[in-house]
């Protein structure tokens, strides 16, 4: 079925749903004072517009890095609290950020400089080794302290999870 509204062509469309998901979806609608399927439309339309852009990978320049690496590395390993970390840190005019699922070194002004595992040492790293996570930060990496195991036994490398 084909109708015309707001100047654009609209077509009729069937999805079933879980019953959970609808309640759930007309519950949101309600909430927001729009029909259903104003909700699913736009809920697709940001959708469409997200994966239309590309995520674009931030490296950080390889010979700064390089620098922060030989600047930083002994004070982030010795570090043995997330407050102890961030006191050292500050003491040379760095601070670490949530980013994500990791962290960002940002310098005194608040540039974004590199990722801490662009460093050596990644988030789930550190919650491992500090045994907690990093405070504010949403990832509360549960299973990794679920198993928590020593840091040296760990392997040297990130996983990546699936879609």
């Amino acid at each position: 079925m084909l109708c015309q509204r707001g100047g654009m062509n609209m077509e009729r469309v069937e999805i079933r749903l879980p019953s959970q998901l609808l309640f759930a979806a007309q519950t949101l609608a309600g909430a927001r004072d729009v029909s259903l399927g104003q909700l699913v439309r736009d809920a697709l339309d940001q959708e469409v517009r997200r994966s239309a852009k590309p995520k674009t990978r931030t490296c950080a320049d390889e010979a700064l890095v390089a620098r922060l690496q030989r600047l930083l590395a002994a004070d982030i390993a010795s570090a043995t609290s997330w407050a102890h970390l961030e006191r050292l840190l500050r003491s040379r005019g760095y601070k670490v950020e949530p980013a994500g699922g990791g962290l960002n070194l940002h310098d005194a002004q608040g540039r974004r400089l590199c990722k801490t595992s662009e460093l050596g040492f990644g988030y789930g790293r550190l919650v491992k080794r500090f045994g907690a996570p990093m405070p504010g930060h949403p990832h509360r990496m549960a299973h990794l302290l679920a198993g928590a195991r020593d840091v040296a036994d760990s392997d040297d490398f990130d996983v990546f999870e699936p879609f």
